[in-house]
């Protein structure tokens, strides 16, 4: 097993990261560490008790969005095989290395150091899954490629469009596959799985989230430093849907 952990990564303008440090914060029962990087542009967000799975990266360029990060012991074998099955190296650190997905999705290959327990459910919800929105054109190819870097099980979700791809039991972030409906650039978004997705939002909302939409499953909120993620009608301890098999998925 290549990947050992996982981290989302929550990416948010670099003017604004004080405010999307303190929504996550609030929104995850978590605090923060020291702020690291040329620029401390980066924060991990620190439960206590258990390992972290959650970071913060202040960017200088675009709104922000999302990103996953494969935790392993051999950065430089789980960055080969990437680029074997189409990735491209964006920059290689030394002791971790930023790539891009064929469909132009970022992602970092990471050391792992030994992170094996992973946070609660808090309030009613946990984030735990990246969300990649792929274009049309490119799902096919974009699929086989997680698939392929991650070695994790596909599974369909709840509606034709999404893909999971689901990790060994008691990873803290999965991956859902989203086909588009129309070409534009690939990006992701994160999603929380929610025991009950008002009580969540009301929370959120009071922490100075707002509603962006809503669908049958789902909410799409935007954070106080503008960033879009979901609100998901899945069970916050399988991941899964109610009733269902605790691994099935609904729209991100």
């Amino acid at each position: 097993m290549i990947i050992r952990w996982t981290y989302a990564f929550i990416d948010r303008p670099a003017a604004r990261l004080a405010e999307a440090c303190a929504f996550w914060t609030a929104a995850t029962g978590t605090g923060l560490s020291e702020f690291r990087g040329g620029d401390d542009e980066f924060v991990t967000l620190l439960p206590e008790g258990t390992d972290p799975h959650l970071k913060v990266q202040g960017v200088r360029e675009g709104d922000g969005g999302a990103h996953i990060d494969l935790c392993t012991e051999d950065v430089r074998e789980l960055t080969a095989l990437a680029r074997r099955l189409g990735a491209d190296l964006v920059a290689d650190h030394g002791d971790w290395a930023v790539l891009r997905s064929p469909a132009g999705q970022s992602f970092c290959a990471v050391p792992w150091h030994g992170e094996t327990v992973r946070p609660p459910v808090v309030s009613g919800s946990r984030l735990d899954q990246v969300c990649l929105d792929i274009p049309p054109s490119r799902y096919d190819a974009e699929r086989a490629f997680w698939a392929g870097l991650t070695g994790w099980r596909q599974q369909a979700g709840s509606r034709p469009e999404f893909t999971v791809l689901l990790p060994p039991t008691g990873f803290p972030v999965r991956l859902l596959l989203q086909r588009l409906d129309g070409e534009r650039p690939a990006s992701a978004h994160l999603d929380l799985a929610c025991a009950g997705i008002s009580a969540v939002r009301a929370r959120h909302e009071e922490l100075g989230a707002v509603l962006v939409g809503e669908g049958a499953h789902w909410a799409v909120m935007r954070d106080p430093a503008g960033g879009t993620y979901c609100l998901t009608g899945r069970d916050p301890e399988t991941g899964g849907l109610p009733g269902g098999s605790g691994q099935g998925a609904v729209a991100g």
